[in-house]
């Protein structure tokens, strides 16, 4: 069991794909232990084979129809008409614009990348240093998988079977923390040279909200029509298609069948490269738990921890260092079986468990070498990883802090679904 464990980390740090280095070490596991390797195929089609899981290519392509429809223009306008004038405005525009998107698209990556091009430059042009401004659009990216709707809790929805529908409620108010607390601070390192307008212009506002309140209408309907109990998730994600289209194609008139296509094989692009690693995941986890090694891993928390404190503190640390080397949705199928029934039975409420663990994860999108908000934004501002790295460093420790709120403080997760 500890050889399958070290191969894969050996494939990680060899920059294998994170789906390879799952399924080769995985394979390997197999053959070593005479384990006849049909059941890999099996395995597999039964781990994703899910009604649940068809909310995650449905919103990536709302997504895609809202962002080719012209949507994250629209937004990045409204925000700036309603922060432009704040001190460092442009930099609290693109985490207000983030999280405005994150009500879209359901992916940290596809935020970052619709925001970024978009403020980026915008920001190079006003005197911000280009490592600080793909800083600041890495972190407010990666707020996009803690508002709903969020693939990660989708993903530990299915996992963990918990209500995908509470938790996208549960993230609203975290995803709000976390946007002030990065604005704050963003406000902070900036001077008052950074200022998009002098002041704040009512008129301006009006027309900037009347240009994106149907862009804005896609989080509304969503969450409305789960609280409202409406649809579930999955029909949720049907319906964010639907609008998408309707919107792109008659009310911004952006969309057109070539946009469409485009949007669509994107779409399936990304969301193949998800299912498989939560494929092969399965069959990792599988394995795993045959050998027992969820029942080791639960008993040595359970020696170094001895209450429910220690018990989320260490579960933190550890998910914060394998975030840093493994993909989001790899380390949800690998890590939720075993730490989340732990943090349950310590009595940690189970949508606070998956919004934390989520909100975690988020954190590791920011950090190298797999922090994908980072590497897209770094991209974007054709800056090195390293620097951008440095000078995303203060707002880590803030949303580390944010993150320690939503675990020791539950109202803050509970509060809205109850």
């Amino acid at each position: 069991m500890i050889y399958l464990i070290v191969l894969l980390f050996v494939l990680i740090i060899l920059s294998f794909p994170i789906s390879l280095a799952i399924g080769l070490s995985t394979l390997i596991a197999f053959v070593k232990n005479s384990m006849p390797l049909y059941m890999i195929p099996q395995r597999m089609f039964s781990g994703i084979n899910s009604y649940m899981l068809l909310a995650i290519p449905l919103f990536m392509f709302a997504g895609n129809l809202m962002d080719s429809g012209g949507l994250s223009k629209r937004i990045v306008k409204f925000a700036e008409s309603i922060v432009g004038h704040l001190r460092g405005g442009l930099a609290i525009s693109a985490i207000l614009a983030s999280m405005m998107f994150a009500g879209v698209s359901g992916s940290a990556a596809a935020d970052t990348a619709a925001i970024g091009s978009i403020l980026i430059p915008s920001m190079k042009k006003q005197g911000y240093d280009g490592n600080f401004a793909a800083s600041i659009v890495a972190s407010g990216g990666s707020i996009g998988v803690i508002i709903p709707p969020s693939i990660p809790m989708i993903i530990y929805g299915f996992i963990g079977s918990v209500s995908i529908g509470k938790l996208f409620v549960a993230g609203i108010l975290p995803g709000l923390l976390i946007g002030f607390s990065l604005s704050v601070l963003a406000f902070l390192f900036s001077d008052n040279s950074m200022r998009s307008k002098e002041k704040f212009d009512k008129s301006e506002f009006f027309g900037a909200f009347k240009e994106a309140f149907w862009a804005l209408g896609t989080p509304v309907i969503v969450i409305g029509g789960i609280l409202g109990g409406i649809f579930t998730a999955t029909e949720s994600a049907a319906v964010a298609v639907f609008y998408s289209l309707i919107v792109g194609v008659f009310i911004y008139r952006q969309l057109n069948l070539k946009n469409i296509y485009k949007a669509a094989v994107d779409s399936v692009i990304t969301s193949a490269i998800i299912l498989l690693i939560i494929a092969v995941a399965t069959v990792f986890s599988w394995f795993l738990s045959m050998n027992n090694a969820q029942a080791v891993i639960s008993g040595f928390l359970k020696t170094v921890a001895h209450n429910k404190t220690q018990l989320i503190l260490i579960v933190n640390l550890f998910l914060l260092i394998m975030g840093t080397f493994v993909e989001t949705t790899a380390s949800l199928i690998l890590f939720v079986p075993v730490v989340a029934p732990l943090l349950v039975s310590a009595g940690l409420n189970p949508i606070t468990t998956g919004v934390m663990i989520v909100t975690n994860l988020a954190i590791g999108m920011l950090t190298p070498p797999l922090g994908i908000c980072l590497i897209v934004s770094s991209s974007i501002a054709k800056s090195s990883l390293l620097d951008v790295s440095k000078k995303v460093l203060p707002f880590l420790f803030v949303m580390i802090v944010d993150l320690l709120i939503i675990a020791f403080f539950e109202p803050i997760t509970t509060l809205l679904v109850r």
